[in-house]
């Protein structure tokens, strides 16, 4: 009687193990590559996010009824006039002012030293009829930010309606705070339309103090036109704070 007996080439197990071999090597390969570029994927982001601070980016506040998040008003006389919009494209917080005087401010921890640059974009389409930062009876602007450090210093960036700009001038008012204010832009020439600043606070605190900026503290946006008994309109967006 013949006996079937069922063989199997001898090469068979090696073409298996070879094919097993192979499969495991691709998909190592594969998770390799996979792993690489997520750590370079979270590598790059967040060396790309420590090359700046961000203080004010309204675009996600656009659908928030105006309100822009993290941030405090302040009113020194009448009632804030405020709200959240999209401007030529760009999300904005815009200003208004009645012969009323209010703010936006916002607690920060920046280290100038590390981040010196800050930059920002404004635009004015309303200049406070008379106002000039040089007497307290018409210090009135359309446009500010202070910069509050933690010892108390503070440097004022602003938009006045007559004096020059690259004008510097102590600030009153305010007891036991030193406070340096810088005309950045003068007049109307400009208005009505978005500039974007840049300014080296590390620098311009140096050069306004005589020593070097500790910890910054805090940060405000204003506008007031109640000394000249007129009205101011302005705008701000995109202020951020990056390395040098």
């Amino acid at each position: 009687m013949l006996k079937l007996i069922h063989t199997e080439p001898d090469h068979a197990p090696d073409r298996l193990g070879c094919g097993l071999a192979l499969g495991t090597e691709v998909i190592m390969r594969g998770l390799k590559r996979v792993v690489l570029f997520l750590f370079l994927f979270g590598f790059l982001s967040t060396a790309w996010a420590s090359e700046r601070v961000i203080i004010a980016d309204f675009s996600g506040d656009l659908g928030n009824g105006g309100q822009p998040s993290g941030w405090e008003v302040k009113e020194k006389k009448g009632k804030a006039d405020y709200t959240i919009i999209r401007d030529g494209g760009i999300p904005a917080l815009r200003l208004r002012s009645e012969e009323t005087s209010f703010a936006l401010q916002k607690a920060v921890d920046i280290n100038p030293q590390l981040y010196p640059v800050l930059s920002w974009k404004w635009k004015v389409t309303k200049l406070p009829e008379g106002g000039d930062f040089r007497k307290s009876n018409t210090d009135d602007q359309a446009a500010q930010i202070f910069l509050a450090f933690s010892n108390r210093k503070t440097i004022a960036y602003i938009w006045d309606t007559t004096a020059p700009a690259g004008s510097v001038e102590n600030a009153s008012g305010i007891p036991f705070v030193n406070i340096k204010t810088v005309v950045v832009r003068s007049g109307p020439d400009d208005a009505g339309r978005w500039i974007t600043e840049t300014r080296n606070v590390w620098e311009d605190y140096k050069s306004l103090f005589g020593d070097e900026p500790p910890v910054l503290a805090g940060v405000r946006i204003q506008i007031n036109s109640q000394h000249t008994a007129t009205s101011g309109e302005s705008f701000f967006a995109d202020l951020v704070f990056q390395r040098n």
